[in-house]
């Protein structure tokens, strides 16, 4: 069975509830599955890690970048890095913010090259964007994003008010694509 984690920061619930669509999309390919807060993170879960087929990484973007708590995981990530613990794993990000840009590229290619530290296969969304005059806000991709998912939160919006349905089907998407590849990657292309 392919195991997948997906490792998240959320600082008001937003990126959690997105990390939660993730996840539900994986499981639709019969993945083991693990989400797993940065916050949470404990010696053995630096072992399970190590044990994944594929890592999907997700932080809210402030300031331009990821937050200081996911960069605090990342900073730890050096002693698996050492060993390179997780060579060819498949790896892809998300990431959440309250503007429409928000930056939030800045925060995906900061992933990107977390995963390219560890000698890593990343993985985009592989969904074409809404960008006809006909697109609606809560269509599939509505964000265009094409190097990983992107989602967007009204800065006061509670949890249960955002991200927006069309976000968290976007993700869903996304989490069944990383599932799906990472099935291909280690079961080999027939």
């Amino acid at each position: 069975m392919t195991k997948i984690a997906i490792i998240y920061h959320s600082g008001y619930g937003h990126t959690k509830k997105l990390a939660e669509a993730v996840l539900s999309g994986a499981k639709q390919s019969k993945a083991e599955c693990h989400l797993i807060s940065v916050n949470d993170v404990k010696d053995e879960t630096w072992a399970l890690l190590a044990s994944m087929d594929g890592i999907i990484f997700g932080s809210p973007t402030y300031m331009g970048g990821v937050a200081a708590d996911f960069k605090k995981f990342a900073d730890a990530s050096s002693k698996p890095w050492f060993k390179q613990e997780w060579k060819d794993k498949i790896a892809a990000g998300f990431t959440n913010s309250s503007s429409m840009n928000g930056d939030k590229l800045s925060s995906l290619q900061y992933m990107w090259t977390l995963s390219q530290q560890h000698s890593m296969i990343w993985v985009g969304t592989g969904m074409m964007p809404a960008n006809s005059k006909a697109a609606k806000r809560n269509d599939i991709n509505y964000l265009g994003a094409f190097s990983g998912l992107m989602a967007q939160s009204p800065s006061d919006s509670t949890p249960e008010e955002g991200p927006l349905p069309g976000d968290l089907e976007t993700a869903k998407l996304f989490g069944l694509r990383i599932a799906t590849v990472t099935q291909q990657f280690v079961k080999g292309r027939t």
